[in-house]
């Protein structure tokens, strides 16, 4: 794998990322394409550790020394082949995923751990570049059709695997654009919509079948899917946002991360959106409440409208720097991590919990009380204390809510009484029949009418951008969900 005595030789390189002046100043992405030769050196880092366990830490299970050692020969069409081999979309991955691989990667145990990351993107970028990704539309049909809720991350992945199988899928999106979470949560900085769009393309050209524009379960009536299609999967994603009740919440000012950021990827793709109905950082002074990857992306965000100030509060403590004895490899490391985003400023605090907005008499929020906490252990569980003497005040004219997700949301899609709202109920099969054939399980399901399976972050919140499509991936795979036969 790679070059014997590279891990040895050569030291981890970062990936290249634009100037800070200069990215600031535009939408395009950060990162900047890695030299050949430099690739070609990461690659050769990739030991021969006997028990790849970046295979563990990525849920997709990519065949990581594999390529890595492709690389290193420059053999790049076999490298794509066996990327595409596990990973429906590399060039979503390979820009928004956090790396769980390279936590897990052996040459971390005492040193930096090979760039795999970096790798994955530069095959793909390599792969459009030279004209080796192409349609390849299934050589022969089911006639089966299936119906895909939600065109996130999960739901693409699902439909483009279904679709190989020589399924008729169609996707279904309630937003004016395909794309879910990547075409509106994940900022333009972060993945062009070029990227999405060409993978769209793709899909299309291969036979899946788009219709943006669509709430079903308001538009269209579950009842019809259920009379049009053999199988209907929901990945419509977790877009119940966490709130945080505390006095004052109802001010003007305090916007859900999800209600702010696509409004400037809209503007991005060229919408025309009134200033009224735009929520802008431009000259304000910000408050993001959460540390995760929403943060950041609002983080980088206000960056680029032209923010006065930015205070990124965190209710965990800051992170160690390095792994501590409780946080062993191969998990993920729980350690500091400064992303692009903080890298172009703002004040990060941490061990914060808000207690209060303060409003100014048009009713706008002007400032946020807030105290220090502790975290300790209260009754065999780890809770946060309020530390004596810690409060303080921060002014605020616009406060960002990036605290994570609790689930769907609820609504006609999922209140439909035909469905069971708990999952396990719900894709529970009529009768079910298990055979071993090949020394594989295989789980036939037989019912009168077509059950809606649930996916990716419809189905359980996930860690990161991989996990959503290996949700996609896994639920469209042979013996894990059977095309259900219509009766009669």
């Amino acid at each position: 794998m790679g070059k014997p005595t590279g891990f040895i030789e050569i030291q981890r390189k970062k990936h290249p990322t634009r100037p800070v002046e200069e990215r600031l100043h535009d939408w395009r992405e950060v990162y900047l394409p890695s030299p050949t030769g430099d690739l070609m050196e990461q690659g050769a880092r990739c030991m021969d550790c006997g028990i790849p366990f970046c295979h563990q830490g990525c849920p997709l299970g990519n065949l990581i020394p594999d390529w890595n050692d492709l690389v290193y020969r420059d053999k790049w069409q076999a490298a794509i082949d066996r990327l595409h081999a596990t990973n429906n979309f590399p060039e979503f991955t390979g820009r928004l995923c956090p790396a769980p691989c390279e936590g897990s990667c052996v040459l971390g145990i005492n040193n930096d751990p090979v760039t795999i990351k970096d790798i994955e993107v530069s095959i793909i970028d390599r792969a459009y570049a030279e004209g080796w990704v192409t349609p390849r539309p299934p050589a022969t049909r089911t006639w089966k059709k299936v119906a895909v809720v939600g065109s996130g991350p999960a739901g693409l992945a699902a439909a483009d695997q279904l679709n190989r199988a020589g399924h008729l899928v169609t996707v279904f999106e309630k937003s004016d654009r395909i794309g879910g979470l990547l075409r509106y949560g994940i900022p333009e900085f972060k993945m062009e919509k070029r990227i999405l769009d060409r993978r769209l393309h793709l899909m299309e050209a291969e036979g899946v079948v788009f219709r943006p524009g669509v709430n079903v379960g308001v538009d269209v009536p579950m009842a019809r899917l259920r009379s049009d299609f053999d199988a209907i999967l929901l990945a419509g994603g977790a877009g119940q946002a966490r709130d945080l009740p505390v006095p004052g919440r109802d001010l003007q000012g305090i916007h859900f991360a999800m209600d702010y950021l696509p409004l400037q990827n809209r503007r991005c793709e060229g919408d025309e959106i009134p200033d009224e109905q735009f929520i802008s950082a431009k000259d304000r002074d910000v408050v993001i409440i959460g540390g995760g990857d929403t943060g950041a992306d609002c983080l980088g965000t206000v960056h680029r409208q032209g923010a006065r100030s930015v205070s990124q509060l965190e209710l965990l403590p800051q992170p160690p720097d390095m792994r501590t004895a409780d946080n062993p490899w191969p998990t993920w490391p729980q350690i500091f991590r400064v992303s692009p985003a903080h890298e172009e400023g703002g004040e990060r605090l941490f061990s914060v919990s808000t207690q209060r907005f303060v409003g100014d008499n048009n009713g706008r929020v002007r400032a946020l009380q807030a105290s220090k906490v502790e975290m300790v252990r209260k009754n065999g569980r780890m809770d946060f204390a309020p530390v004596p003497e810690s409060d303080f005040e921060i002014k605020t004219d616009l406060v960002l809510l990036a605290m994570g997700f609790t689930g769907p949301e609820r609504g006609p899609l999922l209140n439909d009484p035909r469905r069971d709202a708990d999952a396990a109920r719900q894709c529970r099969p009529r009768r079910e029949v298990d055979d071993q054939r090949a020394g594989r399980l295989h789980r036939r399901r037989h019912a009168a009418r077509p059950v809606a399976h649930r996916l990716g972050d419809c189905r359980r919140p996930f860690r990161g951008a991989r996990d959503r499509p290996v949700s996609g991936r896994r639920v469209a795979a042979p013996g894990t969900i059977a095309i259900i036969r219509r009766s009669g």
